[in-house]
């Protein structure tokens, strides 16, 4: 969840994000990829192979959300079958006593190609999900499809759906006003550094400034009354939080801790141990590529072990 930089230092994750929209070379790394190690942060590509690791999970004492990969579906067909998927992953959820709730894009809602069509379909599913007792998180994509997100998010809530929550990228300058504008929802939050390339005309560029957002973020949300999900792996960041929180006598039911499956698994553990609330967001779905890049770009030692993989095939 790493923001972007523009300097020499930034330059292997910008070459990374870059390749995540080739198809060339998705393809060859879809060909080989779950046997090389993206099965350490995807968890597989079909629901069934998702929900065995759901459970395990849930068995060692951490909360999950799951999600279909993908994004930008092209056409309102497209958009439909995927709507149509999310609700049988709801069910299943349901049907299997899981604690899971589910996030996704509105690009693969159809807000690639059009706003009206991604909210009939995000309203449909947030329905669903309040029929089966369960919760859906609008995941944050490119800075071109921010201002929509959250316009969506709106209407929804003022519409009366409380079950719905939002993400905001700290390493977007717009962010500290976003919230400020959500704050009088009282809203359910994720922050985010961010994971795509953005230029600096709407971005922080350096790793210092995209965290000292992140911070504020947090704090003022917390102070405001929303609900917040602090999706980092950064230590220094989670044990700044939860001394804020005990200062200011915020209590463990409004925030919680969100980190990637297959990133620090043992960090994971340990939080919960603490009596905190720890999701892990544990995606499936035959469309990893994109999100597989993401990971790598994000961590040097996700790269890594990826590498290892790719020479010991």
């Amino acid at each position: 969840m790493a923001g972007f930089a523009t300097t020499a230092s930034a330059l292997p994750r910008a070459v990374i994000l870059r390749a995540a929209e080739s198809r060339r070379i998705g393809g060859l790394v879809q060909r080989y990829g779950m046997r090389l190690g993206a099965a350490r942060f995807v968890a597989g590509e079909t629901l069934d192979e998702c929900v065995v690791v759901l459970r395990r999970l849930n068995d060692a004492g951490l909360h999950t959300n799951t999600t279909l990969l993908g994004e930008a579906i092209p056409d309102r067909a497209g958009a439909t079958a995927a709507t149509a998927e999310y609700e049988t992953i709801l069910d299943r959820i349901a049907a299997e006593k899981l604690d899971a709730n589910l996030a996704l894009k509105l690009t693969h809602l159809g807000l690639s190609f059009d706003e009206e069509t991604a909210y009939a379909n995000l309203e449909r599913l947030v329905e669903h999900a309040a029929r089966v007792g369960n919760f859906i998180r609008i995941d944050m994509e490119q800075a071109a499809f921010v201002e929509a997100t959250l316009r969506i998010f709106r209407t929804l809530r003022e519409a009366g759906h409380t079950n719905v929550g939002v993400v905001l990228q700290a390493y977007l300058y717009r962010s500290a006003d976003d919230l400020e504008r959500l704050l009088p929802l009282e809203p359910n939050l994720r922050i985010v550094k961010g994971a795509y390339l953005e230029p600096a005309s709407v971005a922080f560029s350096a790793k210092r400034d995209v965290d000292e957002a992140y911070v504020r973020l947090v704090e003022k949300g917390l102070l405001g009354g929303a609900n917040i999900a602090v999706a980092t792996h950064d230590e220094r960041i989670i044990s700044h939080v939860r001394d804020f929180a005990a200062r200011n006598e915020i209590s463990r039911d409004r925030f919680e801790f969100q980190m990637l499956y297959g990133v620090r698994p043992a960090l994971q553990r340990r939080i919960a141990a603490q009596g905190y609330k720890v999701l892990v967001a544990t995606p499936f779905g035959p469309d990893w590529y994109p999100y597989l890049m993401r990971r790598l770009a994000e961590r040097p030692a996700n790269l890594l072990f990826f590498l290892r993989n790719l020479v010991r095939r």
